[in-house]
């Protein structure tokens, strides 16, 4: 029997993952085949920046190749999304609702950060799929607060996925590629703090991690990759348990954890 729609937190690393799924990507695609078909997929990517929570309302969704530098073959990958700006709307309802400013987009699309973790979830893109931006600029408590307005969705069956990695300091991914010989143990430290907060429920050491960990500006030297984190903790709501379906370091500090949020 397949699972009812949740809500997501998947470690999407670099475009590689495309080619390499290694065991995350072994992990996305299991999982994805215990789900039940959801009503709607609202997928929130660190690389979709905005000035206001921003709805992408395209009925066609173009799969962005938002990167360089990578093999031909990863730009030739297309996944085969649609949307629905019906469904949309109730994303922009929702948001409004809870007295948050919203805009529209009609021609955005998937970037890496959305059609990456949803190509291993779902291949063949059964149901729409509404993308949502962040803002990097309002911090993690703006990013919880949009996962609150967002609740609902996820009472009416659809599924909410945050999309992003636990650690992203590219700096240390160019040096380890490199062949540095800096200490990167603190990408384990940092995630295995950020598992036993996300598995105590303890959601106000999180919001203010820079602070709470000495290795949070490190792991995260601009945190657009941990604010979906936020948002879906804001969406699964108080009391929910959360588990994760897969944990470890890809590229050596590039944590790649990634976490399901149920109601009891």
């Amino acid at each position: 029997m397949r699972d009812q729609p949740l809500v997501l937190f998947v470690g999407h690393g670099s475009p590689m993952l495309a080619l390499e799924p290694g065991e995350a990507g072994a992990a996305l695609s299991a999982l994805g085949q215990t789900l039940a078909t959801p009503r709607a997929v609202l997928v929130i990517s660190p690389h979709w920046e905005t000035e206001v929570p921003t709805v992408g309302t395209a009925a066609v969704l173009e799969t962005i190749h938002d990167f360089g530098a990578f093999p031909p073959e990863l730009f030739a990958i297309q996944y085969p999304a649609f949307g629905d700006p019906m469904a949309a709307q109730e994303v922009v309802e929702a948001l409004a609702a809870a007295g948050l400013a919203v805009a529209t987009d009609p021609s955005r699309g998937l970037d890496h950060g959305a059609w990456l973790p949803l190509r291993y979830l779902f291949p063949t893109a059964p149901m729409p799929i509404v993308p949502l931006s962040i803002q990097h600029q309002a911090g993690p408590e703006h990013a919880y607060r949009v996962g609150q307005a967002l609740a609902p969705l996820s009472q009416r069956g659809w599924l909410i996925l945050g999309s992003g990695n636990i650690t992203h300091n590219l700096g240390d991914w160019q040096q380890a590629h490199r062949g540095g010989t800096a200490d990167l143990t603190y990408a384990q430290r940092f995630a295995d703090w950020i598992h036993t907060q996300i598995s105590a429920g303890q959601v106000e050491p999180l919001l203010h991690y820079r602070q709470r960990h000495p290795d949070g500006v490190r792991a995260h030297p601009r945190d657009e990759h941990l604010l979906p984190l936020f948002t879906a903790l804001g969406a699964a709501g108080p009391g929910s348990q959360a588990s994760s379906f897969h944990r470890g370091i890809r590229d050596q500090v590039i944590a790649m954890d990634s976490y399901r949020f149920t109601q009891p």
